[in-house]
C-alpha cells in the first residue's frame, strides 16, 4: 500500500490566548495542511511553566465547529485522565461536530505535574502502559455501542516509541504510529513495529507512519526527504504561541502535491 504525503501540525495550546489559537487553527486550514493536533496536558510544557495554557477537549470540539475540511486531534491525549468509556464518548461527540474528521491520538502519559496537580496517581510508567493497554478495547467497544455511532471508523493513533510495549500497544490497537527522533532512529523503530505486526497477524501496511521533526530548525523538505526514506509518510511540523508561526509549511506542502501528483 503506498500512502499519500500528508502534512500535519502541532499547535501547542500555551503561551496565547484562545483567540490566537483559533486563528492558528484556521491558517494551517487555509495554507492546505492535512492535519492539526493540539495536546493534552494542563500546564505548559516549555518557556514559562505557569505561562497561558488550555485544555485539550473543550479546544477541540471549538476547532471542529469553527474548521471544515482539516482533520483534527489530539496527540496525544493521556489515557490516565479520563475514563476510557468516557473518552470513547467525548470523542464519538468531536467526530460527530466535525462531521468525521477526528484522529484520536492516544498515549499513557509521562508529566508527572499533570498528575500531581489534578489528582491523578501518577504511579510507573510500566503501570501506565498497562493501563492504556487495558483500556484501548474498552474504549472501542464503547464507541461500537454509541448511539449514534461515530461519523467514521475513528483513527487511532498511538504515539511514542518504547520496543517492548509501546510498540506492541500500536501494533495491536493503532491505526497511526506517531514516531520521534532522526531519520535512522524512525527507520529502527517502524521495523520494531514491523516485526510487532508479524508476530500478532497484522499487516503492517495497515498502520500509517507519522513522525515529528527532529526540532523547529529541522522543519524542512531535505529532512521531510529523509524521514519519508525511513516510512513515514505523515509529517508533523509544530506551532508555539503566541504568534504560531507557519512559514515553513508553504514549502511542505508544496513538496507533499508534487509527490502526490
Amino acid at each position: 500500500m503506498t500512502r499519500p504525503i500528508r502534512i500535519g501540525i502541532q499547535i501547542h495550546p500555551q503561551h496565547a490566548d484562545y483567540a490566537d489559537i483559533r486563528r492558528a487553527v484556521l491558517e494551517a486550514e487555509e495554507l492546505g495542511i492535512d492535519l492539526a493536533f493540539n495536546w493534552d496536558h494542563f500546564f505548559p510544557l516549555y518557556g514559562d511553566t505557569d505561562g497561558k495554557h488550555f485544555e485539550c477537549w473543550t479546544m477541540l470540539a471549538s476547532w471542529a465547529e469553527v474548521t471544515e475540511r482539516i482533520e483534527i486531534g489530539p496527540l496525544v491525549t493521556c489515557n490516565s485522565y479520563r475514563n476510557p468509556q468516557l473518552l470513547a464518548d467525548m470523542a464519538r461527540t468531536v467526530d460527530h461536530i466535525s462531521e468525521g474528521r477526528l484522529v484520536l491520538g492516544m498515549g499513557s502519559g509521562w508529566f508527572e505535574r499533570d498528575y500531581t496537580e489534578y489528582g491523578y496517581e501518577f504511579g510507573t510508567a510500566p503501570d501506565r502502559l498497562r493501563k492504556l493497554d487495558h483500556d484501548l478495547p474498552v474504549l472501542r467497544d464503547r464507541l461500537s455501542k454509541l448511539n449514534p455511532g461515530p461519523v467514521r471508523k475513528i483513527p487511532i493513533l498511538v504515539g511514542g516509541g518504547g520496543e517492548k510495549v509501546t510498540l506492541r500497544i500500536t501494533a495491536e490497537h493503532a491505526d497511526i504510529w506517531h514516531g520521534f527522533g532522526d531519520p535512522a532512529q524512525i527507520t529502527h523503530k517502524n521495523a520494531v513495529l514491523d516485526s510487532w505486526c508479524a508476530k500478532i497477524g497484522r499487516d503492517p501496511a495497515e498502520i500509517e507512519r507519522s513522525a515529528s521533526f527532529e526540532n523547529p530548525e529541522s522543519q524542512t523538505v531535505e529532512s521531510a526527504e529523509a524521514l519519508a526514506n525511513a516510512g513515514i509518510n505523515l509529517f508533523m511540523l509544530v506551532a508555539n504561541g503566541p504568534d504560531y508561526d507557519m512559514s515553513q509549511a508553504a514549502d511542505l506542502i508544496r513538496w507533499r502535491d508534487a509527490r502526490n501528483g
